[in-house]
């Protein structure tokens, strides 16, 4: 069986038992438990949380996503072959070392196949919260014309593109379209300042203005976490997002904890450390992926402007891409995801089946 085979794409039609309606994103698809499920499993498997919290199962996809797009290959092929086992279990190892080195929680609860979490539900934060070692990037392409503030953040004259800043940036963006905010435009993924956080921090969903201080120290001790290991690998964390969330606990206590996935190949840009020494940025991400649509396609600004949305649609609904392109990614995806844990990824022959049996015969979730 081909690697192509493997590719899980469509993931909001499993039969997991719910009662309300299946909420699919770009790569995540999410079932809501029914309140006697979400309390059985509670009780069954002792998951930390209040008796009547909301429990849902989370089932990541094999879609690639970029520029806001979803891509095909040619051949019928709906995805990159591994990547949710990959983003999983990179995100698994980071979660792992949080809780292990004392930072925060995540909503995970449980992980019953590389393709699925159980997770609590929480009160997202609306920011992306991007954090920046090196200026490349949309960063790099804004100061290359001239733009000195970021995020209300003064950058120096004299900055070499992919050079390392003088210390890690925090450069937050909106999550979704945020209305009735003063100078904040009524679009997704806007630029904002600390400034803007804490004069509207209930408009972004913050329980206390003390809280900004916490999101950021949660985001800068996550960096520097992933940042080390890697190091150890010889790979440079470029810069990431991460998301933030409230849930309560089962003491009833209110938590800001990690959400969806952190120091992914999809949330970060990693580089390799001995390229990055001789000259050279050799991307370890989703970046790479990036890079070769721009290539691909004539009119690259199509991709880069946000006001020809349509175009860059089209363009994503009417083209299958050379698989090569979709393999390229694989590989870089696959080979960070065992550097990274040490050992080789188990990349399912039929990963719908595979989970849904799990589901079914350990938790009960599939009639």
């Amino acid at each position: 069986m081909s690697l192509a085979d493997k590719v899980l794409a469509v993931n909001n039609d499993l039969p997991i038992r719910t009662d309300k309606p299946i909420h699919s994103g770009k790569v995540r698809s999410v079932y809501w438990l029914t309140e006697a499920d979400s309390r059985r499993l509670i009780r069954e498997k002792g998951y930390p949380v209040a008796e009547d919290a909301p429990l849902a199962v989370m089932v990541i996809s094999d879609r690639i996503s970029a520029f806001d797009c979803i891509w095909r290959g040619e051949g019928g092929m709906q995805g990159v072959p591994g990547k949710g086992a990959a983003l999983n279990t990179i995100a698994n190892h980071w979660f792992k070392l949080f809780r292990e080195n004392g930072l925060a929680e995540s909503h995970i609860l449980d992980i019953p196949h590389p393709l699925v979490w159980i997770v609590q539900k929480a009160r997202p934060v609306m920011v992306e919260a991007i954090a920046r070692q090196y200026i490349t990037g949309s960063m790099w392409r804004a100061y290359s014309k001239g733009e000195r503030e970021f995020c209300g953040i003064q950058l120096p004259d004299g900055l070499d593109k992919d050079q390392k800043l003088p210390e890690l940036l925090i450069t937050p963006s909106t999550k979704g379209i945020l209305r009735g905010i003063p100078g904040v435009p009524e679009a997704d993924d806007v630029n904002v300042t600390r400034a803007d956080l804490e004069n509207n921090f209930e408009a972004f969903n913050f329980s206390s203005k003390g809280d900004i201080d916490l999101y950021e120290k949660l985001l800068k001790e996550g960096f520097d976490l992933i940042s080390g290991e890697l190091a150890q690998l010889d790979q440079i964390f470029v810069d990431t997002k991460f998301e933030f969330g409230y849930v309560t606990d089962n003491k009833g206590e209110e938590k800001l904890i990690y959400m969806d996935e952190v120091g992914t190949p999809d949330s970060s840009r990693i580089w390799d450390g001995e390229a990055y020494r001789n000259g050279e940025v050799v991307e370890k991400s989703k970046e790479g992926f990036r890079q070769a649509l721009l290539s691909y396609f004539p009119d690259p600004d199509i991709l880069l402007n946000k006001d020809r949305m349509e175009e860059r649609e089209a363009l994503a609904r009417d083209n299958e891409l050379p698989a090569s392109m979709l393999m390229d990614l694989s590989e870089t995806y696959i080979a960070i995801a065992e550097r990274i844990v040490g050992h080789k990824l188990n990349i399912s022959d039929n990963p719908k089946a595979e989970l849904l049996e799990v589901l079914k015969r350990d938790y009960g979730l599939v009639d």
